[in-house]
């Protein structure tokens, strides 16, 4: 997901936004935490994935941090919404970047109450 990092409840204080991730300046643990708000009209059911990784510039590969998937989550005519929050303590690098993916992304609601991603160091 592409976030607003100046604007609203956006507060990035020494963290850098860059390339739609955050990244660490210091090594340390931190408590990382992400909302994503679903919410639609039409029901299809397809896998409501939220995933939040970690890359980092000596490793080729993206890590999976936390996800969470919601299945069978409305009922045909009907207006549905569905909210995914995840959040955990992860000891991080200097240098790695977080981001959050979602499988459908034109099911996001994206007021900044609703969806949201950031963390904190302990």
């Amino acid at each position: 997901l592409e976030w607003v990092a100046t604007l609203g409840h956006a507060f990035t204080s020494s963290i850098q936004y860059r390339q739609r991730s955050l990244v660490i300046n210091e090594t340390g643990l931190y408590f990382v935490y992400s909302k994503v708000f679903f919410r639609g009209k039409i029901c299809n059911n397809l896998p409501l994935d939220h995933t939040v990784f970690k890359r980092n510039p000596a490793y080729p590969a993206s890590q999976v941090l936390m996800e969470d998937r919601k299945m069978n989550y409305c009922a045909a005519g009907k207006m549905w919404a569905r909210g995914s929050y995840l959040g955990a303590l992860f000891n991080l690098t200097k240098s790695d970047s977080l981001y959050v993916n979602v499988s459908e992304t034109a099911l996001v609601n994206f007021e900044e109450t609703k969806t949201f991603f950031g963390l904190y160091k302990l």
